[in-house]
Order: C-alpha cells, then sequence, then structure tokens
C-alpha cells in the first residue's frame, strides 16, 4: 500500500513540474523537458525556463569520454576535462577559484565512459560575468605543465588509496577481467600505466580534436526567457569553432564463454564479492523490461530477491544488490555482496540460484507492479532541481530518448508482463557462464560443491581442448 501511495504522490508531484513546464513561455509542449535549437557550428542546445529561482545551470555534453581514450593511455579523457579548470590563457587556477568563490558559482568538470561533462550554476544577476570565466575556460584552456604534472600526481595517489579498499578493489579486477583491452575494462580516471605514459601535448591534442561544437550537446535551464537564452549562446558559442570529428572504431566487448573466477587473497574478515557478465548497451530494445528486471532481482534494496534471500532469509551478507550499466557499448551486469570469508561460496551460490529461478519461474504480479510503481514514481527526482534538469536533457539527447521521454517513461513500463521479465532473463543472464571475483582470506574461504574451485574450469577447458 505504501508503495502505492508513494506513486500516487510522486506522479502529483510529475503532473505539477509538466503544468510549471507549461506555463514557461520557453515550452512549446507541455509535453517535453525544453526546446532544442542548433547553431551553424553545430552546437545542439537545449533550454528549459524555470524562474522557480534566481539561478542559471549550464551543462555541456561532450563526447569524449572513455571511449575515446587511446590504447596505452586510460585516463586522458577525463584528465582534460578535469584540467579545464586548472588554467586558461587568461586566468590561472587560483584566479578561476577565486572568482568561483566571488560569484558564489559551482563549476565542475569530469569524464565517465562515454562522454565529458562540464557544468555550471551561477546566480542570474551574476550571469554576464559567470559566462565570461565559463566561456574561457570551455574554450581557452591552457593545460599548464605544472599543473598538468600537479593533477596526474593527485590522480595517482588515488589508486593507492584505493587499494585500502576491498569493495573499489573488486570492482576493477572485475571490469578489468571482463572487458580486458576495451577501455570499460578501466576506471574513467585511467591505469598508473596509462596516466604516467601522458603528456602535455597528448592534452592539448585530444582537446584540439574533440572538444568541438558539433560534438557537443549544450543544456540550459533557469531563470532566463527563451529571447535571453537564444542572444546568450549566440553571444557566448557562436565563435566556437567546428572541425571534423574521428569516426568512433571499437571493437566490442566479447561475451563470456565460460565460468572464470578470479581470487585476490587479502587478509581481511569480509570478502567483497561480484558475479556476473556483459549486460546490454543502452539502446536495447530490452532495455525497460532488463531495468524492470533487475529491480525484482537486487536493484531494488529490500524490495529485491537478493536481498530477501541472502540477507533477510539466511544472513548471509549485510549488503548484496545487483546493477548494470548500459553505454554506448554493451555494459556490465554485475551482483555485489560482502558476506564473511567462510560464507563467500555458499553465498554465491545463492545469488547463482536465484538468478536461476528469475529464469525458469515468472514473476508474481505484485513484484512486477511494485518494481514499475517505485521506477515511474521516482523519475520525478531526476528533474526536481536545475541541475538535475540540464543533466536530464543532456542524457536524453545524446541517448536520442527525446525531450518528450519523461512523459513517455511510464508509457515504455506500463504493458511489460511477467512473460517479458522470464524472456529477458532467459536472454541476458547467464548462471552457466560468469565472472566472479572475490577479495578476501583466500585459507578461509570455502566453495560449495556446487561452484567449481578457482582454477578448475579452465583446466576443463584445457583438457577438452586436448
Amino acid at each position: 500500500m505504501r508503495i502505492n501511495l508513494y506513486g500516487q504522490l510522486a506522479r502529483l508531484i510529475l503532473a505539477t513540474l509538466l503544468l510549471g513546464s507549461a506555463a514557461a513561455a520557453a515550452q512549446e509542449s507541455p509535453q517535453v523537458l525544453g526546446i532544442k535549437r542548433s547553431l551553424p557550428n553545430g552546437l545542439v542546445w537545449l533550454f528549459s525556463e524555470q524562474h522557480g529561482l534566481p539561478l542559471v545551470t549550464l551543462q555541456v555534453t561532450v563526447k569524449a569520454g572513455v571511449l575515446r581514450d587511446p590504447p596505452g593511455k586510460a585516463g586522458l579523457a577525463n584528465l582534460t576535462a578535469l584540467l579545464l579548470l586548472q588554467g586558461t590563457k587568461q586566468r590561472s587556477a587560483t584566479q578561476i577559484a577565486e572568482e568561483l568563490d566571488f560569484l558564489g558559482a559551482r563549476l565542475s568538470a569530469s569524464g565517465n565512459d562515454d562522454y565529458a561533462l562540464i557544468s555550471f550554476t551561477v546566480l542570474k544577476k551574476d550571469l554576464a560575468a559567470g559566462l565570461d570565466l565559463f566561456q574561457d575556460v570551455l574554450l581557452n584552456p591552457a593545460f599548464p605543465a605544472g599543473e598538468v604534472k600537479q593533477k596526474v600526481s593527485q590522480v595517482l595517489a588515488s589508486f593507492q588509496s584505493d587499494e585500502d579498499e576491498p569493495g573499489i578493489v573488486a570492482s576493477r579486477a572485475f571490469h578489468r577481467a571482463l572487458f580486458e583491452n576495451h577501455p570499460y575494462g578501466h576506471p574513467a580516471k585511467g591505469t598508473p600505466e596509462g596516466l604516467k605514459a601522458i603528456r602535455r601535448n597528448d592534452l592539448v591534442d585530444f582537446y584540439r580534436t574533440y572538444y568541438r561544437p558539433n560534438n557537443a550537446i549544450l543544456s540550459i535551464a533557469g531563470d532566463l526567457t527563451q529571447q535571453e537564452a537564444e542572444d546568450m549562446v549566440d553571444k557566448v558559442f557562436g565563435s566556437w569553432e567546428s572541425a571534423s570529428i574521428p569516426e568512433l572504431k571499437i571493437e566490442p566487448p566479447a561475451s563470456l564463454n565460460k565460468t572464470e573466477i578470479k581470487i585476490i587473497n587479502k587478509d581481511i574478515t569480509q570478502a567483497n564479492i561480484v558475479w556476473g557478465h556483459l549486460g546490454i548497451a543502452r539502446d536495447n530494445p530490452d532495455f525497460y523490461a532488463f531495468q524492470v528486471m533487475n529491480y525484482i532481482l537486487g536493484g531494488g534494496g529490500f524490495a529485491s530477491r537478493l536481498v530477501d534471500n541472502i540477507r533477510e532469509n539466511l544472513g548471509l551478507a549485510y549488503s548484496v544488490g545487483s546493477s548494470f550499466n548500459p553505454g554506448l557499448e554493451p555494459g556490465p551486469f554485475a551482483v555485489g555482496l560482502e558476506t564473511k570469508n567462510a560464507s563467500a561460496g555458499e553465498a554465491v551460490a545463492q545469488v547463482i540460484e536465484t538468478v536461476k529461478r528469475l529464469r525458469t519461474e515468472p514473476v508474481s504480479e505484485k513484484e512486477l507492479n511494485d518494481a514499475k510503481s517505485f521506477l515511474i514514481g521516482s523519475f520525478p527526482r531526476k528533474m526536481d532541481s536545475l541541475a538535475k534538469r540540464a543533466s536530464l536533457m543532456g542524457y536524453v539527447e545524446f541517448y536520442n530518448l527525446g525531450l518528450d521521454y519523461p512523459w513517455r517513461y511510464p508509457e515504455l513500463l506500463k504493458n511489460i508482463t511477467p512473460a517479458d521479465i522470464q524472456t529477458v532473463a532467459k536472454k541476458y543472464l547467464h548462471p552457466d557462464r560468469y565472472l566472479l571475483v572475490v577479495v578476501g582470506n583466500e585459507e578461509k574461504m570455502r566453495f560449495t560443491s556446487s561452484l567449481p574451485s578457482p582454477g578448475e574450469e579452465e583446466k576443463k577447458n584445457e583438457a577438452k581442448s586436448n
């Protein structure tokens, strides 16, 4: 009953947001996030007129994420984004920080798997000064040698601290083994080897190649009229020079054809486990059924089967859940959990059994309806602030979902049936061929007879080939 009430409340909030958008002159329709325009230089820009607060948020999505990292220089895309804030041809890193502090503005830049993001929020009254700074940071980065060296040192140091986090160690090892040489195999910040190989000229070349208006999306949300937004975009971004963008050529990640188990020995009391395999890309038509299936399996927290079985009923783990991360390329599907070293094997066996059950038995109507209600009801939180709204506009444009996506989303989930969930589970979940990474005390771990011991599968495959 509580979930149904939550869903009703969320739909009321969504309706309120829609009414607010409809009242704004910038909106062409009450059923879209904002308007979409483009400049002669190829920049696509989106605008949502919101007068609730005297703020303006701009977000630039550049198609220059981890997928563009060149071989041997993992981390170049993220490092390029980070260094935008570390000095321009007119301002030092200190001057940039001081101006932001004086304006009370927020400016950030980072890279992720598919794109880089540069986000800026400023008070409407300080917009002119803020835009001068934002334009300089985006269009005139200097990549000072001293700042490059310092930023690389900072990122390298973070790898040392990561070694003290078993969950991070397990996740990194899982991605590295699952994706191998594919860019998704390393974190956005790169690898120590890749960062050490990066030179200042690499950053300059990467910026000149990919930071172009015809390779970017600008999202604007805030206290502006449509005319003010158009004048601002023309003035600030109209001089940004376009260029030919190299075609993205990457071999897709290969699916597992066998079970692989990797043990990383650490003298810790809790084993950190990641179990999974390749998932799906964002443009996969089964995305929405997969999303609902994942919620039921382990993405729904205490409402999920993994938590109910492994934590609540068996007491094997304090935390357990499943996730999937679809991008331009198929991302990972993974179940993560922590358990005592001695119960690692039993916990993994229960994960596999829970996955098998999802493939062989239809989910209940209650499970399905609860999952839909939560996913639909929680969607308004994705646009309940200017920053979130700008981010959502950039996301739906990047993945070609359409600016009416929030209003189509309930329809995309509404007709999913138990049979659809079972079909997707059979198609995309593979309890017979998976990657298992365990970080824990190897001497204290026990694997059940239903699981192969580490290295056993490799020996079996070698025997078959001989």
